[in-house]
């Protein structure tokens, strides 16, 4: 028979059911072979099927005279049966898709995505794999360590998902009695309608030098620069730089300026006043509530993925400026589940881009 004549079609593989047993038991009792048994069966099986079941159903019998004898019961193989399903759970289906896998590993291991993000940014890219996970489906796998480069040591700090309750511990800062109050602070600004409104702290680490880091509330944009030491001049110093740097259009890019009520933030006047045009100003400074950090909610998201390349107590003066500026591109680029898991840069671009 030639190759074009031959029309076999691939067997569709079906477990043994309870009725298939106990015609096993019965053709076993007459001494047929295990061959012979798996071809009187409808659909055949093939003898190692049988085999395994004629060893999976036997069980111990003593008869008249006390003697010990194994013999194969229908239900004993039925119950064992049911007892591996029940142990076995469900499969997990993206076992098979390696190229998923490998993508989920690198996104988390090196790119120190978050499950979430993986996920959102799959759908947002409109990337194809074989097959379609959710993030607590990730989650899970990673906890029972089936992914072979990925531990929970890879993944952000799970937070617990119950809303926390805010509330202002003091109204007025004792030591910052002068400072414009975050009650002060327009509408639009409080809703994020309008763009160019941003919130700014300090992230420390080991030693005296740390990084001063800005959030656009709109957008939220990131720009995170590198500090000798926490102090109000050198805060002023990056503030002129950025001044010198974008001119006349600072005062567009940073129309006003939320801040905690830290030493380094608390020379109002200094902040707001522009260092090319004498007597005006070139943005406006509003700080906090103390011990509300909640008011800059974007803010300390921001420093969260900071942490994941910079941790607490590391040495940040060992970090290059490239380093920074890396870690500050990573952030503007990072799936965000507030947009829809766009980045901050597509959300912006994509704004722009509608309103021309």
């Amino acid at each position: 028979m030639g190759q074009e004549e031959y029309n076999t079609k691939e067997k569709k593989w079906t477990q043994l059911t309870e009725r298939d047993r106990y015609k096993i038991e019965a053709l076993n009792r007459q001494k047929l072979s295990a061959a012979e048994i798996g071809m009187a069966l409808d659909p055949p099986r093939d003898r190692r099927t049988i085999e395994r079941e004629l060893r999976q159903g036997t069980a111990e019998y003593r008869d008249r005279e006390w003697r010990v004898k194994e013999v194969y019961y229908a239900d004993t193989g039925q119950r064992r049966h049911d007892e591996k399903a029940a142990n076995k759970g469900r499969g997990v289906k993206i076992a098979g898709d390696h190229q998923l896998i490998k993508h989920i590993e690198k996104k988390i291991k090196k790119e120190k995505y978050s499950p979430e993000a993986v996920i959102g940014e799959i759908k947002d890219n409109g990337m194809i794999f074989r097959t379609t996970v959710c993030a607590k489906t990730i989650y899970n796998m990673i906890d029972k360590k089936m992914f072979k480069g990925l531990s929970n040591d890879d993944l952000p700090v799970k937070r617990d998902k119950r809303k926390r309750k805010y509330k202002k511990v003091s109204s007025i800062a004792l030591h910052n009695t002068r400072g414009r109050s975050i009650e002060e602070r327009p509408k639009e600004t409080e809703k994020r309608e309008e763009s160019g409104h941003w919130e700014m702290d300090c992230v420390m680490g080991k030693g005296k030098v740390c990084l001063l880091v800005m959030t656009e509330r709109k957008y939220r944009t990131e720009r995170i620069f590198k500090m000798a030491s926490k102090t109000q001049e050198n805060v002023l110093k990056i503030m002129d730089q950025l001044e010198r740097k974008h001119k006349s259009n600072f005062n567009k890019i940073f129309k006003s300026i939320t801040m905690d009520n830290g030493s380094e933030f608390l020379d109002m006047n200094s902040l707001e006043r522009s260092c090319l045009t004498a007597g005006t100003k070139r943005t406006v400074c509003y700080y906090t509530h103390p011990y509300s950090a909640f008011e800059r909610g974007s803010n300390e998201v921001a420093n969260k993925l900071i942490r994941r390349f910079i941790p607490k107590g590391a040495d940040i003066s060992k970090y290059k400026n490239d380093e920074i500026k890396r870690i500050e591109y990573w952030i503007n680029n990072y799936p965000r589940k507030i947009f829809g898991y766009m980045s901050s840069s597509k959300m912006k671009q994509s704004h722009i881009s509608s309103s021309l």
